[in-house]
């Protein structure tokens, strides 16, 4: 890389990052250039070096380098500093004597001098090139390196900021806020008084320190106050309770802050500390003795007593000189005349030391012996103080420290001095006169931990005695660190009521008078902005700025020349929103938002900007009024100023040190200090600038982006305008801070005096008073949000300058709606009247002559109204808008229209522009309405005057009126954003309008009528309750109200936040709004639903579609509407308040009743699911009745009609213990039916009126029989016949209770002693007189015929069924869209597949048979099929009648004819909806004969299939693969139930003959001896091996056919279970087959034995259940075919295991 390239036209970055240096300032200085092939991203200058970080990451070193070895003199060109080639540099720093960088990965690299440890490398005093130093965080396990975000480097130490943002310190002095207790520090430690704070910046002077804090958030700040000092467990705050006031003093002051021990520079721990009090033996400093001019002396009557008060009872630490924490910008010199306290000596004629008198005075206190002092510093406890800096010769050694007693006697005297002054102001103050001063709030200041803070209370002379006295009340919160800030009460501009503040002072006030005072009286606003959305992506405004180190020049800002070892908060720019520090050898700067420069500390050569003292507190330099400074720099005696100007370019100020041409570029460090302590005391004249100058060649620069000061020298980064890119980038942020300057004066000259008007609130009234406090807070947001863009804008100017960095393109919306809601916000004030309103209180504080107004608001017009300038002020911001645009536009043009930053400018510009144009209309909007509102009738104002809404346009030109209006009456329609009102009154009454109605937009539909004579420009308007006709006078008033309506109630359905577009604006709007719509609508006429409230959608003036109704009195409809009616499926709540519960129904609705399937909860806790219709019970339907939390309720389930339980249901009697099962009419039994108890009791017969009544049989568990008459339940009333168990029966009259005694009038018969016919007559069959099969269940059968749109069985369109079932499976689906916990995955699935509709006609194959069968599992899989939920509901039932006491085993043959009665039913419907399928036993023919061949040749695998040349159709094959897995459980428990004793019987048998080996069993069955299995094979056999027979071997042999059979169990179906059997005669054939080697054909008699043996060692549990279940539902074709055959056998081996004799 060359450096020397002198044509900076020729070189790559000729255009950016040029640096220019120069030092001081004289007349005819020019800058030199520094030539570099990159740009120079970014400076750092020491006393006599500097670095240049550049384009790349790479850095270079200037000026003298005394640690390169290889340099002895000063290098003329930069040296790049190779060490770091391969690091990407992202930032650097230079000290006195050394440098360091920052890499991209978070890396320190430190060289350069190293003596005092400030490079943080061990054992070396200079280190020549740049080293890695490591940050590692011990408390974390393991330790672990921390990485970097920033550096700076000072005197002989450096700090860095983490990247958790907290700062880390290495070298040496009290500078490095470590409690370090030997210098200097070798290795990087965290400044733990920092830690948990998120720190932006440090900056580091010759020997102290400053950061950049973020404020605490609310969460951290809103801890209960702290009352004790963390540090030193000191009380924070004293009170001494007088006869009539208290005396407060908050100025504890934390010795962690101030001491420096003697001896090597250790940090001692202090003692617990008491309260000061002064010794009699040391000397109380008087005025004589400590002012160097004297003063009159003070009466010793009351200079003594306060000053031993003071000293004595109240103040509890040794505060020396007082500090100041309301200076800064709102005092002038003038001013501060009497008002400083110790060092803060003003005039000469001030009653108080000056400071070279307490300097003197401390010199010759300090010459005592060390040895007392040492005395002292450790026997109590009192602290010692440390004088100037000068005496240390480096930052290890200690200053000597002063004893107490001197402090003790200077505070003494001073506190005496003040209470004298303030006996006076007291005496001359009345209550009153405090009162009306406290009228205005107070402004709350917050102070560090430990620094000496303001008093509750300081009074304040004037200018002289004479001069109007005021109190001003200042609250501390000394336990908070942290200040909250952009409080719109608390900043008040420059010269607007200037106060000092005494910290430490005693407060003199009643505690009464404290609490009456401190009532606030107006709603506090936007104490804390806070736009949402801003808090991560724009950098803080709330910051507070901290400093620690030596103090000897007042750097620290504290109001004292104190060294502090801990960081401490500077009180006073807490709220100065400061976003960036700099420090000079020996002074500090800082620079606020607001484009203001606060400087303190050493001001020997004018460097501070301005010639005020003390220079102890930040007070601002003094530039000419519109000069806004954005970048400091800060260097040994001199600071340099970068500014906007009144053009574009910025320009450069320079304070401090002048040289002239022949002055050396610098002298040894000694001799600059000596100078400047002659300067501090006789400033030379000529030698220093007594405020900034302008530097004139700045203008030659081009567009300087930055400047850097250090040592004597100045440099400056500019870059050239290339394509006016620098100058719009220039343009628009110097915009932005002039825009954010004006809102601060806004803010602090106006809203402030505005808000705090004691008349405010009644000039207002309460509804305007919050909407201009509402205002107030988004003009705070808005103001806050602008100085947080222009303090990012700089940053991007300093750093970036490209497009990339511009928040107001990447984080728009923040912007747009924060001036979207602060045009609301003045709009809502303007229509109510408030800008007007507040014309009377804006004269207050303006005067008559409003140029305060003029000059803020900008306004063109000379004779301008008050009124006209606040609504100008208030719409202010919003102007600014245009400007973003027209900004962004002209940086736009700097690209090429094809690039991405073009496009993105272009957008921005756009959005900016399209709200600006937007707003302009608001603003018209507003205006028209309040001149509306001023001229509209008084009554109905109150009423319809609403902040949000805006008036479209309105008819009193007679323009619209009412069709078939009275003759008298009159109409008046206004049509606002929001509503439509409509106004009537009658001609001849005063006040014409004596009622209007509102209509709300969003629930209003107009449409044209086509005219005709009756009806010319005639407009139809529909709400939800009225519907009327509009008649316009012509085709354009027609025309125009019709657009307007309409585009009103589109603005209103997209919402208030939309543009309320003014009337005649419709181009590229929809002609009409949707007539489908959302809205909310109260009802008011409705007699159903009057004062309920309807939110969902609508269509054309009625609720359709999803909603929600609410009643007042708490019922609530959720769900589908249809025209105007509650009509599929929805939810309704409805209190009951008899029980305070509520009734629950969810269901389907129809024509706004309950009408199809539903669910309803009632309060009592019973629950009805099933069918409604017309709101009431109607279909099959279940009731549970019983408590709500019970398990076990009693359960109806059945028909229902009416609200009636009417036809065939079940009735489980869980108190009762009984089970009904029949028919019902209103709620009553009545016909015929079976009633099973669960003792075993059977009956079945007639009911009458909810009796047993008329001819009935009952049976009991031990079989006895009753045939005949009952009158009551279980009452035998009337002839009959009593069968007992052994078959004994009595015939005659029988009376009395089953149960109980009965009485009998009859004939006893022994009918086994006669065997004639007459005793066969007796045997009872079971189930002729209950309901027949075929009559159960019919409503839910009718339900699904109803669904597929049939009026009864059959009766109805196929093609129509299948359309239901398509509906009914998309609104399923789309119910479950909305709640997918309802389905499983697999039955999603199942709706998927089901939407396709299967072939329904023409002539059933077997492929179709085979589609149709799976089509039938998945829909009776669903229950949102029509198939799917009879099948469900028919399993409820069945599961319902026959479980519990229901199991009884007489139920049986019931529950079997029940299933057929089902298959049958279900049949019919499924050949409905495949006519072609045929009927009961039809044939479907098999497929061609290559099929057939195929399936032959496989015989084995589909057995059923390939012998059969058709399929025979029964309803049994196709639907109890369905039907009975699910049915299964209580059937086979009924089978179990009624075949216990033959299987009991069979059990003890197949267990007995089990125990036998397996070859005595082939014996004892009498199997041939030429199918034993001599050996059976093994699982791996070798060549004809096998396992051999043994006599005892037992479940060896026929292993796999006994296997097969044990699945029988396993299955569900009658086929099922056949073709188990099949395959077990299979397996036995097989094993057959292998002993015999040859082919033979069974006989039964060879093949039943070994069948017998194969189910004896099968040991099936309930054989016989399985035989009667295959028995009673296999299908009729099947009995004579093959599989009736092996069943048969099967039946065989079962009934002769039972009769096997075994001797």
């Amino acid at each position: 890389m060359d450096p020397h390239r002198n044509s900076p036209g020729e070189d790559s970055s000729g255009e950016r990052g040029l640096i220019h240096s120069w030092r001081g300032y004289f007349y005819s200085i020019t800058p030199e250039r520094l030539l570099l092939s990159r740009s120079v991203i970014q400076v750092a200058l020491g006393t006599r070096h500097g670095i240049l970080l550049v384009e790349g990451g790479q850095v270079y070193s200037i000026g003298e380098l005394p640690w390169k070895q290889s340099q002895a003199s000063e290098p003329s060109t930069p040296v790049l500093e190779s060490a770091l080639s391969g690091q990407r540099v992202v930032s650097v720093a230079a000290g006195s004597f050394h440098s360091g960088a920052v890499t991209e990965d978070g890396g320190v690299h430190m060289w350069g001098e190293n003596a005092a440890g400030q490079c943080g490398l061990t054992g070396l005093s200079t280190v020549p090139n740049p080293t890695p130093v490591a940050l590692v965080d011990s408390d974390t396990s393991p330790p672990q390196t921390v990485p970097v975000l920033e550096l700076d480097c000072g005197g002989q130490y450096t700090l860095a900021i983490s990247a958790q943002r907290e700062v880390w310190a290495w070298g040496s002095g009290c500078q490095l806020g470590l409690l370090a207790t030997t210098f200097p520090v070798w290795k990087p430690q965290k400044v733990e008084h920092l830690a948990g704070r998120h720190v932006l910046q440090v900056a580091c002077g010759a020997s102290h320190s400053l950061a950049l804090v973020r404020c605490l958030g609310p969460q951290e700040t809103h801890r209960p106050p702290v009352d004790k000092c963390g540090q030193c467990n000191q009380l924070l705050y004293t009170m001494t309770d007088k006869e009539d006031h208290v005396i407060i003093s908050d100025s504890h002051y934390c010795p962690l802050g101030v001491e420096l021990a003697e001896g090597e520079g250790r940090l001692e721990t202090p003692a617990s500390i008491q309260t000061l009090k002064t010794s009699p033996s040391e000397p109380i400093l008087s005025f004589r003795t400590s002012t160097a001019t004297p003063a009159p002396p003070s009466p010793p009557d009351q200079s003594q007593p306060q000053a031993s008060e003071s000293a004595g009872t109240v103040l509890s630490n040794g505060d020396g000189p007082i500090s100041d924490s309301e200076l800064g910008s709102q005092i002038d010199s003038g001013q501060a005349h009497g008002g400083f306290v110790g060092a803060a000596a003003g005039a000469k004629n001030s009653p108080y030391p000056d400071e070279q008198a307490v300097k003197d005075y401390l010199k010759r206190l300090s010459e005592q012996t060390s040895a007392e002092q040492v005395a002292k510093a450790a026997a109590g406890g009192i602290h010692t103080l440390p004088l100037s800096a000068d005496a240390l010769p480096g930052s290890s050694s200690p200053c000597p420290p002063l004893p107490s007693s001197a402090l003790n006697s200077l505070v003494a005297s001073c506190a005496s001095a003040v209470g004298e002054r303030m006996a006076s102001t007291y005496e001359a103050l009345s209550l009153k006169k405090m009162m009306n001063f406290y009228g205005s709030p107070f402004s709350a200041t917050t102070s560090g931990a430990g620094g000496p803070g303001p008093g509750i209370l300081v009074p304040v002379p004037g200018r002289g005695e004479s001069g109007k006295q005021r109190v001003c009340l200042e609250e501390s919160m000394q336990g908070k660190k942290s200040s909250s800030t952009g409080d719109i009460h608390e900043e008040e501009a420059e010269g607007l009521r200037r106060r000092l503040s005494l910290p430490g002072l005693l407060s003199q006030v009643s505690p009464r008078l404290l609490r009456i005072v401190g009532r606030p009286r107006v709603q506090a606003v936007a104490l804390t902005p806070s736009v949402p959305g801003s808090q991560e992506v724009l950098p803080s405004l709330q910051t507070e700025v901290w400093s620690w180190g030596e103090g000897e020049h007042g750097q620290l800002g504290h109001g004292d020349n104190l060294p502090r070892l801990q960081p401490l908060c500077i009180k006073s720019l807490s709220n100065k929103e400061v976003v960036r520090v700099a420090a000079g050898a020996h002074h500090s700067l800082a620079l606020t938002a607001r484009s203001q420069v606060f400087s303190w500390g050493s001001n020997s050569s004018g460097q501070l900007g301005h010639m005020e003292s003390p220079s102890t507190v930040p007070r601002l330099a003094k530039l000419s009024e519109g000069i806004r400074v954005w970048d400091v720099g800060a260097g040994e005696k001199h600071t340099l100023f970068l500014a906007d100007g009144d053009c574009i370019q910025p320009i450069l100020y320079y304070s401090g040190q002048q040289f002239k041409e022949e002055d050396p570029p610098g002298g040894h460090p000694g001799e600059l200090q000596e100078e400047a302590e002659v300067v501090e005391d006789k400033p030379r004249a000529g030698s220093y600038t007594q405020q900034p100058v302008l530097l004139p060649f700045c203008m030659n620069l081009g567009y300087v982006s930055g400047v850097f000061a250090g040592g004597q020298r100045c440099v400056a980064l500019s870059d050239r305008n290339v394509m006016g890119f620098i100058a719009s980038l220039h343009e628009i942020v110097s915009a932005e801070r002039k825009f954010y300057c004006k809102l601060c004066n806004i803010k602090t000259q106006i809203v402030h005096p505005l808000l705090n008007l004691e008349s405010l609130s009644s000039s207002l009234g309460p509804a305007c008073l919050g909407l201009l406090q509402a205002w107030a807070g988004r003009f705070s947001l808005l103001c806050h949000l602008t100085g947080q863009h222009s303090a990012s804008l700089s940053a991007n100017l300093r750093r970036g300058r490209d497009v990339k960095g511009l928040l107001i393109l990447d984080h728009a919306s923040i912007f747009l709606d924060s001036y979207h809601e602060y045009c609301s916000a003045v709009g809502n004030f303007h229509v109510m009247g408030g800008l007007q309103a507040l014309t009377k209180p804006s004269l207050e504080f303006c005067g008559k002559s409003p140029e305060l107004l003029h000059r803020l608001a900008e306004c063109v017009e000379e004779s301008a109204s008050v009124a006209d300038l606040l609504v100008a002020l208030f719409y202010l911001p919003v102007r600014h808008l245009s400007e973003y645009g027209r900004l962004l536009l002209k940086l736009a043009t700097c690209f090429e229209v094809s690039s991405s930053e073009y496009q993105r400018l272009q957008d921005g510009c756009s959005k900016f522009e399209a709200l600006a144009l937007q707003l302009k209309k608001r603003r018209k909007e507003a205006e028209y309405t309040s001149h509306f509102w001023k001229s509209f009738p008084g009554k109905m104002t109150d009423s319809l005057r609403k902040p949000q809404r805006r008036l479209i346009c309105e008819s009193s030109n007679k323009a619209l009126t009412l069709q078939n209006a009275g003759r008298f009456s009159v109409n008046w329609f206004i049509l606002f954003n929001d509503a439509l009102v409509h106004a009537q009154g009658v001609v001849p009454y005063k006040s014409l309008f004596s009622t209007h109605h509102v209509f709300p937009l969003a629930t209003l539909w107009v449409e044209p009528i086509t005219e005709d004579s009756t009806c010319p420009y005639g407009l139809k308007v529909i709400s939800p309750e009225e519907t009327f006709t509009l008649l316009a006078c012509s085709p354009m008033e027609k025309a125009k109200w019709l657009r307007s309506i309409n585009q009103a109630v589109e603005q209103a359905l997209n919402g208030a936040g939309q543009d309320t577009s003014s009337l005649g604006s419709g181009a590229g709007q929809r002609a009409e709004p949707p007539i489908s719509r959302t809205a909310s609508y109260t009802f008011y006429k409705d007699s159903r639903l009057k004062e309920a409230t309807y939110e969902g959608r609508w269509l054309a003036g009625k609720p359709n579609g999803r909603g929600v109704l609410k009643w007042p009195d708490g019922r609530i409809y959720t769900g589908s509407f249809k025209n105007g009616l509650e009509d599929g499926f929805g939810e309704f709540t409805a209190p009951n308040k008899l029980l305070n519960k509520n009734d629950l129904y969810q269901g389907h609705w129809r024509e706004g009743k309950m009408h199809g399937l539903g669910t309803y909860r009632y309060a009592s806790g019973e629950v009805y699911e099933g069918a409604f219709r017309d709101g009431v019970r109607h279909g099959h339907g279940m009731l549970r009745t019983g408590k709500l939390n019970s398990s076990s309720p009693s359960v109806f389930i059945g028909q229902w009609v009416n609200d009636r339980k009417t036809g065939y249901g079940v009735f489980d009697d869980i108190t009762k213990g009984e089970k009904y099962m029949g028919m019902w009419q209103d709620h009553q039994r009545q016909g015929t039916g079976v009633i099973v108890t669960q003792f075993g009791l059977y009956y079945e017969g007639a009911f009458r009126d909810n009796k047993m009544a008329g001819i009935g049989v009952l049976v009991s568990e031990d079989d006895t029989t009753y045939e005949g008459e009952f009158s009551e339940d279980w009452t035998l009333n009337g002839k009959g016949v009593l069968t007992l168990a052994n078959g004994d029966y009595l015939e005659g009259s029988f009376s009395g209770e089953w149960g109980s005694s009965l009485k009998i009038s009859g004939s006893y018969f022994k009918p086994n002693l006669y065997h004639g016919d007459k005793d066969k007559s007796h045997a009872i069959k079971l189930g002729s007189v209950c309901v027949r099969a075929e009559a159960k269940w019919q409503a839910v059968f009718e339900e699904c015929w109803r669904r597929l749109g049939c009026e009864g069985p059959g009766q109805g369109e196929n093609c129509r069924a299948w359309e239901n079932i398509a509906v009914d499976l998309t609104t399923g689906r789309r119910r479950i869209q909305d709640s997918p916990e309802v389905l499983s995955r697999t039955h999603s699935r199942a709706l998927e597949s089901l939407e396709v509709i299967p072939q329904h006609a023409g002539p059933v194959t077997m492929e179709r048979y085979h589609t149709l069968r799976n089509y039938l599992l998945k829909a009776c899989d669903t229950p949102l099929h029509p198939l799917g939920r009879l099948v469900e509901t028919l399993v409820a039932v069945y599961r319902m009648t026959y479980v519990g006491v229901g199991a009884n085993r007489r139920l049986l043959p019931q529950a079997v004819n029940e299933i057929k009665s089902y298959l049958y039913r279900i049949f019919q419907i499924v050949r409905f909806l495949f006519p072609d399928l045929p009927e009961e036993g039809g044939i479907i023919p098999e497929p061609s004969t290559d099929v057939q061949d195929k399936r032959g040749s496989d015989s084995n695998d589909a057995p059923l299939d390939s012998p059969k040349p058709a399929r025979v159709v029964s309803s049994s094959a196709l639907l109890l693969p369905v039907l009975l897995p699910r049915l299964y459980p209580p059937l086979f428990t009924l089978y179990a139930l009624d075949k216990e004793k033959e299987d009991d019987l069979y059990w003890e048998c197949v267990l007995r003959l089990n125990k036998q080996p397996d070859l005595a069993l082939l014996a004892f069955l009498g199997v041939q001896r030429k199918f034993w299995p001599i050996s059976i094979p093994v699982s791996m056999p070798l060549l004809g091996e096998g396992q051999q027979i043994l006599a005892s071997t037992k479940d060896a042999c026929f292993a796999s056919a006994v296997e097969t059979l044990q699945q029988i169990s396993t299955t569900f179906t009658p086929s099922d279970k056949l073709l188990v059997i099949q395959l077990t005669f299979e397996e036995i054939t097989q094993e057959v087959l292998s002993l015999l080697k040859e082919d033979f054909l069974w006989s039964m008699d060879d093949l039943f034995p070994v069948f017998l043996y194969v189910v004896l060692r099968a040991r099936i549990r309930n054989l016989g259940s399985e035989v009667s279940l295959i028995e009673d539902l296999m299908d009729p074709w099947v009995q004579h075919g093959e599989h009736g055959i092996m069943f048969t056998t099967l039946k065989a081996c079962y009934y002769q295991i039972q009769h096997e004799k075994i001797t």
